[in-house]
């Protein structure tokens, strides 16, 4: 019976008593079952599922069995008669994890999964419950004049993103607002802001009230009365409605807290304070609730989740049950050690202590490396000779390989690099880098200031950012260009000259095109080709765009631009960049059954796990993220904390932790420190790769970290810092030798303060002159910037390295090559 679908909605709540006295003999004889579930539980895990009563916390360390144990409890709860699985509230955060969840409870139960209705996403549990009591959402509003009461109804509508930017659209211009200053998207993450908090418009707290120009609040009332009129909702209100309807009908509540007997939250570092109230009130009769999370995996605090929420689940649910789960049963104990060190650092935790009876492994890897480029290019190195085994280490798939970056911008890099030498890889969590958006549009722009004739690229652009441009005006130049034979640029030059199309369209059309046009001259000219591409986003409008559009993403794709205009330092010229790019995206194979290497985000890795990880990128300031702690201190630091604990404990054998002692930003050369978190390393289960001389005899991490810490009268505060400065890992005779010939003095930074590379650094080396490179061998130096010198190498091609790696040629001798 329990199996059937749509048996929850057949029953009313005063169920008919035939259907009890059934449902009860089945569960009576379902406890008397054999419970093979149990099996292969270590203690920790079988006391979090057979305790059934009261509230618990299931504090479930990373790699240590979480879901496993969450879904026995579910099954045992129905295999010991507590409950039917219709009496059963279990929800997670995502569709898949749900689904995983109801298989493996099937696989446990047998059919018994498919009788569980309420097991799914807080919205999806919500829309059930809203749809049931709709006719209790409502209020009176006033509608041309008259006020009207109005009521939800059952067969309500969900607004999508779209949708819902349109409506907020309507109400900006009704209000007479500039839509560009303060765009519908600004305002829709206002206001779900507002609705993960459970706040309504008359709830929302003076100090909150001032967003969106003052206006915010007004307009979220507006919002919702519109919503109402359509009999629809977004998906903020699926859970704002019901806790409402909670707050204000007891005898729906109270119906509810009989009928769901158990309540099961996953992921519960996760919730918001919307989601938070929800539970709370659920479970505040039986008090039957068991949450399961871990407080140092909580790293989505940007889009409401607050970590507060399991940190005082004791306090909220008095005598609750703490069960830590700390066995783990995926990592190494070295990497386990290290991600304990690390997390060891908050002050705001439960604490645990994770531990495995895995052998001990590799220790968890650290280097540092010259400069981003040249940190992909060793890691893209390193990962076609894991393939092979290397140093030691059994041989490892591409599809065992993970690099994991704090920010999407770092993949432009890898991505290069893996395109140039053929390794294949996929992104996970969004397209590689130059089939993002943006990109496709920045690069656009280029090709047409390259090449005026093509038209794909101009059409994609002519209204992007929004010109007033709409179908009708681009059939006008289009029908312009072929009646005279000519590019979409010159008939829409045609178009102005004319003035076929008038109004503000037509005035930003010039502006477009005399921009092109400009540009292309500055082109011809001989115009640096990366401050011509900066001015290119900036003069037609797109960087503005990504700037005034107030979105989560918008800060990304600013970083992504600048991450574009980053790669064209390696090439002469914008067609020589834009013919690369064509080359390479030509040459990607796609090929499904390819194994590749994964590259994705720290915040796309949760939940996931692979047996090598790559964690690039360690400096302070990119990670952790000064933004995150310019915005919330502290707390954001503690935040970036547990995203570093996240991305250690992703890896199951090999964990590799790098940063690169120098950025080029805008074009100038920065020191980078190495991120605090390494410092927060234990030494002992950490081995150091780092390359001697990498950092040119001063220069980078523990150089400048010197330098400050001199400035500040104290020492360098991580021996973990020195000897990736100083270790020596290619201990060959012609290593030793290129160290002791290649020893010159190399200027300093005039002052500790200056965390700048002085870019006009006196090389050792003029341009003509022969030298050699250990790996590269011979070549010829083609040009110089400070201590970094682009070489044309005779057999590996032209490459940037740093003066103290090379020798002149005549002093090679019996240097082996």
């Amino acid at each position: 019976m329990w199996g059937r679908p749509g048996y929850l909605f057949a029953m009313s709540f005063h169920d008919d008593s035939d259907a009890m006295e059934a449902a009860s003999l089945s569960a009576r004889a379902m406890s008397a079952r054999p419970a093979p579930y149990l099996d292969g539980l270590n203690p920790a895990q079988r006391l979090a599922v057979e305790t059934l009563d009261g509230p618990v916390l299931m504090l479930a360390g990373a790699g240590t069995g979480k879901t496993r144990a969450l879904t026995a409890r579910i099954a045992h709860l129905m295999s010991q008669g507590r409950a039917r699985p219709n009496e059963i509230l279990a929800v997670t955060f995502t569709n898949k994890a749900a689904r995983e969840m109801r298989e493996r409870v099937g696989k446990m139960m047998g059919q018994v999964a498919e009788g569980m209705p309420w097991l799914g996403t807080f919205h999806s549990v919500c829309v059930k419950l809203l749809r049931r009591h709709a006719e209790l959402v409502g209020r009176q509003i006033m509608v041309n004049g008259d006020a009207r009461d109005l009521h939800l109804r059952s067969n309500f509508t969900i607004l999508d993103t779209d949708d819902q930017n349109r409506l907020l659209k309507q109400l900006i211009i009704a209000a007479e607002m500039d839509e560009k200053k303060w765009p519908p998207r600004m305002l829709g993450g206002i206001i779900d802001n507002w609705k993960n908090r459970a706040w309504t418009p008359d709830k929302v707290p003076a100090h909150e009230a001032q967003a969106f120009d003052g206006r915010g609040v007004d307009l979220y009332r507006q919002y919702q009365d519109r919503l109402l009129t359509l009999n629809a909702v977004d998906f903020g209100d699926l859970l704002l409605h019901v806790i409402h309807i909670f707050q204000t009908h007891d005898d729906v509540l109270e119906k509810y807290r009989t009928w769901f007997r158990y309540i099961l939250v996953d992921e519960y570092q996760d919730t918001n304070v919307a989601q938070y109230l929800w539970l709370r009130l659920l479970a505040g009769g039986h008090r039957n609730i068991c949450c399961v999370g871990d407080d140092d995996q909580s790293i989505y605090g940007w889009r409401g989740a607050e970590v507060g929420n399991i940190l005082r689940f004791e306090k909220d649910f008095e005598g609750a049950e703490v069960i830590r789960l700390e066995q783990n049963y995926r990592s190494t104990p070295h990497i386990l050690s290290a991600a304990s060190g690390v997390i060891a650092g908050n002050k705001g935790r439960l604490g645990k202590t994770l531990w495995t009876e895995a052998e001990e492994g590799e220790k968890v890897r650290l280097i540092g490396h010259w400069d981003g480029d040249e940190e992909a290019r060793w890691i893209g190195e390193e990962a076609e000779a894991m393939q092979g085994g290397t140093r030691g280490m059994a041989p490892y798939s591409l599809d065992d390989m993970a690099i994991l970056v704090r920010a999407a911008h770092q993949m432009r890099a890898f991505e290069d690099r893996f395109l140039t030498i053929g390794l294949p890889y996929r992104v996970i969590g969004g397209p590689r880098f130059y089939e993002r958006l943006e990109i496709r549009d920045a690069m656009a722009y280029f090709r047409v200031v390259v090449s005026p004739d093509d038209d794909l690229a101009f059409e994609r652009i002519v209204n992007t950012p929004k010109r007033g441009l709409g179908d009708k005006a681009q059939q006008t130049i289009q029908v312009m260009a072929r009646s005279n034979g000519v590019s979409l640029l010159e008939g829409a030059r045609l178009c102005v000259q004319s003035k076929t199309i008038g109004g503000k369209g037509g005035k930003a059309l010039g502006e477009l095109v005399n921009g092109f046009a400009r540009w292309r001259a500055e082109l011809l000219d001989g115009r640096d080709h990366i401050r011509l591409a900066e001015e290119i986003l900036d003069e037609s409008g797109y960087t503005g765009f990504w700037q005034n559009e107030k979105t989560p993403e918008a800060p990304g794709r600013l970083e992504n631009l600048k991450e574009l205009v980053k790669a064209l330092e390696g090439f002469e010229n914008l067609q020589g960049f834009l013919e690369h790019v064509s080359l390479i995206m030509d040459n990607n194979s796609d090929a499904e059954e390819e194994p590749k290497i994964t590259l994705m985000t720290l915040h796309a890795a949760k939940g996931l796990e692979f047996p090598a990880v790559f964690l690039p990128g360690w400096e302070d300031g990119l990670f952790p993220s000064q933004r995150s702690m310019d915005e919330s201190g502290v707390k954001g630091l503690e935040e970036e904390r547990r995203l570093a604990y996240v991305g250690i404990t992703r890896a199951e054998q090999v964990c590799t932790i790098s940063f690169a002692a120098n950025r080029r930003v805008y074009g100038q050369w920065q020191s980078a420190l190495p991120s605090r978190f390494v410092d927060e390393l234990p030494e002992a289960h950490v081995e150091v790769l780092t390359p001697p001389g990498l950092y040119g005899g001063g220069f980078g991490a523990t150089g400048m970290a010197a330098a400050q810490q001199s400035a500040m009268g104290g020492g360098v505060t991580s021996n973990l810092q020195e000897k990736a400065a100083k270790a020596d890992v290619y201990n060959s005779p012609g290593w030793r030798r290129l160290q002791s010939n290649a020893a010159r003095p190399i200027r300093q930074p005039s002052e500790a303060k200056n965390l700048t590379i002085d870019a006009s650094a006196v090389s050792a080396f003029g341009t003509g002159d022969r030298v050699f490179h250990t790996k590269f061998g011979y070549g010829e130096v083609q040009a110089i910037e400070g201590d970094k010198l682009e070489v044309a190498f005779d057999k590996a091609g032209t490459k940037k390295v740093v003066g103290r790696f090379l020798m002149p040629a005549d002093q090679a001798g019996d240097v082996p090559f």
